[in-house]
């Protein structure tokens, strides 16, 4: 904690401070404005808004123009934390008995395929132009993710609807536990083939098993939790303060105990619209409020790529 000086000095240091809180404002401000006039220039070359909020990042960017400097893109990364929270939480609302019951098991099936057929394919590559086995296996675990944000923005920007945007929207959020699992499988083979591992191998294989599964508890625990003040709060003002906080304390709980947030939140969405029949509200609520979270996160995102590494 920061102690303010005494006498003559004290007025420059809140003067100092304010000035500080208004440069955050600004940046936010040149944020909004940018990812607007930017995703409006998307739409005329027929592309999804999310492609020109990420140019717009990337224009104003340290890379390029530098109007946000490095040291604020980094101090907005909650920004990304609060936007992929609600992110996860939509994924997780199309999560109904109804869905599986009709498709059964073939978004898990896709999911699996999809994810594991990427992992292969990139450790095959990177082990055929000569790089080390253990390198091969840990970046190739990465390629199973699927980042879910693009994909619910474009859904939504298109209002996509239909059994291939339901499927898709199953399978994205699948993905994100097959690759937590792959990720651990890969990294413990890794490390065994390097020798640095020096635990037990069993319970390193058994780690994202249980990442996972403490993940869905959690998310499924606020699901249900979340139950208790609906119940006495019915405006809408009331009920989009009581999502906030339940997608919020989903998130953090999960970073407290080192879990994925994202299957955490999914799994709130998931539990919640299958315990209450007012997830639509809810979902409708959501959506009125996260347009301009998820410009921001883009933005961010793009501000944040280094394209000198290229």
């Amino acid at each position: 904690m920061q102690i303010p000086p005494s006498g003559a000095s004290a007025f420059g240091w809140e003067r100092s401070v304010q000035e500080m809180e208004l440069n955050i404002l600004m940046y936010l401000a040149v944020i909004l404005v940018a990812g607007l006039l930017f995703g409006r220039l998307a739409k005329f070359v027929k592309l999804p808004n999310v492609t020109g909020y990420l140019v717009a990042g990337l224009v104003i960017g340290p890379c390029v123009l530098k109007i946000l400097p490095e040291t604020i893109v980094s101090d907005f990364s909650l920004i990304s934390e609060m936007a992929l929270a609600f992110i996860a939480f939509t994924v997780g609302l199309t999560f109904k008995r109804s869905y599986f019951k009709r498709v059964g098991f073939t978004p898990v099936v896709i999911a699996i395929f999809e994810a594991m057929v990427a992992v292969f394919l990139v450790q095959g590559a990177l082990v055929a132009f000569g790089f080390d086995v253990e390198f091969a296996l840990v970046l190739g675990a990465i390629a199973a993710a699927t980042a879910p944000a693009a994909t619910i923005l474009v859904i939504k920007q298109y209002k996509a609807r239909g059994p291939v945007t339901e499927t898709l929207m199953s399978v994205v959020a699948i993905d994100d536990a097959v690759a937590l699992v792959a990720f651990g499988f890969s990294v413990t083979i890794a490390q065994a083939i390097s020798g640095a591992g020096g635990g037990n191998v069993a319970l390193s294989i058994l780690e994202p098993f249980w990442e996972v599964l403490l993940s869905l508890l959690l998310g499924a625990a606020c699901g249900v939790a979340i139950l208790l003040p609906m119940r006495f709060f019915k405006k809408a003002g009331n009920r989009q303060a009581i999502l906030i906080a339940f997608v919020f304390l989903a998130s953090g709980l999960a970073t407290l105990l080192g879990v994925s947030e994202l299957l955490s939140c999914m799994a709130l969405g998931a539990v919640f619209c299958n315990v209450s029949g007012e997830s639509d509200e809810m979902a409708d609520l959501a959506d009125s409020m996260t347009p301009p979270l998820f410009l921001m996160f883009f933005v961010v995102s793009g501000a944040s790529l280094d394209v000198s590494v290229i």
